[in-house]
């Protein structure tokens, strides 16, 4: 739970209600500036979400009493953008690896593009690597600079450390035009007046670890694509992150001085992509979108648990969705009449290396020595990226299934409903004090 004083009140939220006030004030954005009411929403994503992330991103639109009608990876959205602003009157298919590097997160993917068909190939990324990790890294720098020059240790203080953050945070941008960058900070801490300068240099030194890494995901995503960086015909670069110079080279020296793709707004790409995709699904498009397909992929293997500890991987990771696949099983023990499905996702040999999604009971298979009984078992994912898992005895036809959704430690029905309550409740609250607010003023 997030916890946050509001009106003189310290108050809990889960994640999928902060995300869904910030789903609000962007559907008041849009309808204040449309002048009519805005009630279904596409939501990009990063490329490795996995099946409970997405889960709570469906949950949030719901509380912001939105129908969420696709979730889409950031990187597919963003190659749509790129798609649309690809100015070269040539229509021949094209490989290209989109480069997300934004605020919170790394999404790769090597997407290949004939005419309006957009196939992934391949994903990579980390969803706990992007700019405020730059951030920080310049923020220890200078909390021990601190330490050093005012044997003062500034870390309790957390005043002083958000406004040494957000002087961190511009000294970033301005080394992306500069070569140095220079702050002052009166009366940091104790009284103390801070003076803080930087050069790139050291901001690239600060940071190299993470930049390396970067690079790491993008030659796995080629790696799993079995594609060469030669076939690569453009490296787009979306998110703010992509600015910082030493990223730029690093990717340039990787592709053998290849020019990146700059043409697209690294800011509003992956907006443009969904804002396109909700067109399409709505309706409301022209020539230029109107045989646009968007062909997905898995970011993670998904399977079921055999022999208790074992994956059994019935949908490799990297297949493209919507999708279904099944796999043949059997039963471990003499005249058993109950098997036990647990659906996993994730790389791992063995199951305690994965995720439990859920799981589910085929009943009532006929007694027989083990090995004998036959089960089919079916995995469906939707273009939604929704997984439906079925089992079913061939002999008998007996089935049982499951939809992945938010019984594996998700919200529950009630859980939503009272967040949408309390949701009109705040937005009503909220106004009020807005208004009180400016009366004092």
């Amino acid at each position: 739970m997030i916890v946050v004083q509001y009106m003189g009140q310290e108050k809990q939220f889960a994640a999928e209600e902060i995300s869904s006030m910030v789903l609000v004030k962007m559907r008041e954005t849009a309808e204040a500036y449309l002048d009519t009411t805005v009630k279904d929403a596409v939501i990009t994503v990063p490329v490795y979400f996995n099946d409970s992330q997405l889960q709570a991103t469906l949950d949030a639109g719901t509380i912001a009493g939105l129908n969420v009608t696709r979730i889409i990876n950031e990187p597919s959205a963003a190659a749509i953008a790129y798609r649309l602003d690809d100015t070269s009157v040539t229509s021949e298919a094209k490989t290209v690896i989109i480069f997300d590097f934004g605020g919170g997160t790394l999404d790769i993917s090597i997407i290949h593009i004939d005419n309006g068909t957009f196939t992934v190939k391949a994903t990579s990324g980390d969803t706990h690597l992007g700019g405020v990790d730059l951030n920080n890294k310049m923020v220890e720098h200078f909390v021990e600079e601190f330490l050093k020059k005012h044997k003062a240790d500034i870390r309790s203080n957390r005043r002083a450390m958000m406004r040494l953050r957000t002087a961190c945070e511009r000294a970033k941008r301005m080394l992306s035009s500069m070569a140095q960058a220079k702050f002052e900070i009166d009366s940091l801490h104790d009284a103390i007046d801070f003076y803080g300068t930087i050069t790139r240099a050291r901001f690239e030194e600060l940071n190299i670890d993470l930049f390396r890494k970067c690079i790491e995901h993008v030659e796995k995503c080629l790696r799993d694509a079995k594609m060469d960086k030669s076939q690569i015909h453009d490296v787009v670069l979306v998110g703010g992150s992509t600015k910082i110079p030493k990223v730029q080279q690093m990717l340039q020296d990787l592709f053998d001085g290849k020019k990146l793709c700059k043409k697209i707004n690294p800011d509003e790409a992956v907006a443009y992509g969904a804002a396109v995709q909700a067109a399409i699904l709505n309706g409301e498009y022209d020539q230029k979108v109107l045989d646009f397909l968007l062909l997905d992929v898995t970011p993670l293997s998904l399977g079921i648990g055999v022999r208790d500890i074992d994956m059994s991987v019935v949908i490799p990771r990297n297949t493209t969705i919507p999708v279904k696949m099944e796999g043949s099983y059997t039963t471990r023990f003499d005249n058993q009449t109950v098997a036990s499905i647990p659906v996993y996702e994730g790389e791992g040999e063995f199951t305690r290396d994965n995720n439990l999604l859920g799981k589910f009971d085929l009943t009532g298979i006929p007694p027989a020595p083990r090995g004998v009984p036959s089960i089919r078992v079916t995995f469906e994912i939707e273009a939604n990226g929704i997984l439906k898992v079925v089992a079913e005895d061939r002999g008998t036809g007996n089935k049982n299934s499951i939809i992945i959704s938010s019984d594996k430690g998700g919200l529950s029905k009630e859980e939503i409903e009272r967040m949408v309550r309390d949701a009109n409740k705040y937005k009503s609250e909220g106004k009020k004090e807005m208004v009180k607010v400016k009366k004092e003023r």
